[in-house]
């Protein structure tokens, strides 16, 4: 009975009924030769796929993904959107990516429950106000939404948080972007991939790459699957967390590091709160979910690891954090935790464009940001793909940019686990 109405039977009818489940074709057998493949059936590949099918007529495309579409880090991060980064090269690629969000249920045709509800930043030292006067100016000069609150501006906006002088971390403002918000990850990862596949793009489950093959003159040629060879004339490695191992494959190192990030979700309560709250300083990020659920999150396990566990300490601190800004939530269960793995780049921003390997592209680094850049990783991708240069957008992003110093430091610079 309680099934009738639960939000995954309407998901799933939504999508087309519970006949096979999956809104796509079921595992179609690999062609023999594609124009292009797709290492990783999350978020940023199928985007990459569908781009390249709607907007450059590439639909000779197999996304290849080890287990299942949606079970790896697209299923496991806290949905949070926005794009009020303080570097121009950060604005810009996010700022294209909202903009996409905005339109993405429609485009898709599928609803990826998208809620601008809005993100505060909270600023609780005289650092935390500076900074965040700098980022909202920022912001600004770059035609990205963004506000600074006082702490009664703050109240009026969410009226839970505690703005009180003997609160044991005061809060002084706030940045607010209004256009900010939450999506519905499984949604989004369903939505492209059934998109993708009405172009004619092939997805290809439960076949892991074991090796990355070249031909004579060293071009990519394909790649050797548990399901066999399947051979291209240009792929992409958009496999979030084991993109070092990819790159290793295909005989080339990476500036990254894999890390688990770890959040954790409670259980459901009546609505309460109604935006997104982000503290720097006490480090952690809480939104509620549609279905009632607190959702955490705060910065990555400092362990490099490809655990799906990350370590506990990492969750009680989180949680204590949250417990400090909102007393309340001490008297609230944690109904489960996981983490995901996640690319991360010396200078915390990510990693799209051409390899060493002739033929071989890449999209990877993105860190705790690659969520909310899922429409415009894919869209920069695809363009860089089927153009054979990268865009204006993706541009400052290439591989090469260790080798010139010319980084994009985003650490620290835009609130809470970057």
């Amino acid at each position: 009975m309680q099934d009738r109405f639960s939000a995954g039977r309407i998901l799933r009818e939504a999508l087309g009924g519970n006949a096979g489940w999956r809104p796509w074709r079921r595992n179609p057998e690999p062609k023999p030769r594609y124009d292009v493949i797709i290492v990783g059936g999350g978020g940023h590949g199928l985007a990459t796929a569908y781009y390249l099918a709607k907007l450059h007529g590439i639909a000779n495309v197999a996304v290849i993904e080890k287990g299942w579409i949606g079970g790896g880090n697209a299923g496991r991060n806290t949905t949070i959107v926005r794009s009020n980064y303080l570097w121009d090269e950060s604005a810009a690629i996010y700022e294209h990516g909202l903009k996409l969000w905005e339109g993405l249920s429609a485009d898709l045709n599928i609803n990826v429950m998208f809620s601008q509800r809005g993100v505060l930043n909270l600023a609780h030292t005289l650092h935390d106000v500076r900074e965040g006067m700098r980022r909202v100016n920022a912001n600004q000069l770059n035609g990205v939404d963004a506000e600074w609150l006082d702490a009664p501006g703050v109240k009026a906006f969410c009226p839970l948080i505690d703005i009180s002088a003997d609160a044991r971390w005061p809060v002084l403002g706030a940045t607010l972007q209004r256009r900010g918000g939450t999506a519905r990850h499984d949604a989004v990862v369903w939505g492209y991939a059934r998109a993708a596949d009405r172009l004619g793009v092939d997805i290809i489950e439960n076949a892991e790459v074991t090796a990355i093959l070249r031909d004579g003159q060293g071009r990519f040629d394909g790649v050797e699957t548990t399901r066999g060879t399947i051979k291209a004339r240009t792929g992409a490695l958009v496999a979030a967390g084991h993109s070092s191992i990819l790159a290793a494959m295909a005989g080339f190192r990476l500036p990254i590091e894999s890390h688990p990030l770890q959040a954790l979700v409670s259980e459901p309560l009546k609505r309460l709160l109604d935006c997104v709250v982000m503290s720097n300083q006490v480090h952690v990020y809480v939104s509620q979910s549609d279905k009632g659920e607190l959702v955490m999150g705060a910065g990555i396990d400092a362990y490099t690891s490809y655990t799906q566990r990350g370590a506990l300490h990492v969750i009680e601190d989180q949680m204590a954090a949250a417990c400090a800004l909102f007393p309340m939530f001490s008297r609230v269960r944690v109904m489960r935790t996981w983490a995901g793995i996640v690319d991360v780049c010396p200078d915390a921003s990510p990693i799209i464009g051409a390899t060493p390997v002739p033929g071989l592209y890449i999209n990877c680094g993105w860190g705790t940001g690659g969520f909310k850049a899922t429409p415009s990783s894919g869209w920069t991708l695809a363009h860089t793909i089927a153009t054979g240069a990268p865009h204006p957008l993706n541009a400052p992003f290439a591989l090469k940019r260790f080798e010139t110093g010319a980084l994009i430091d985003e650490h620290g610079a835009a609130a809470v686990a970057h």
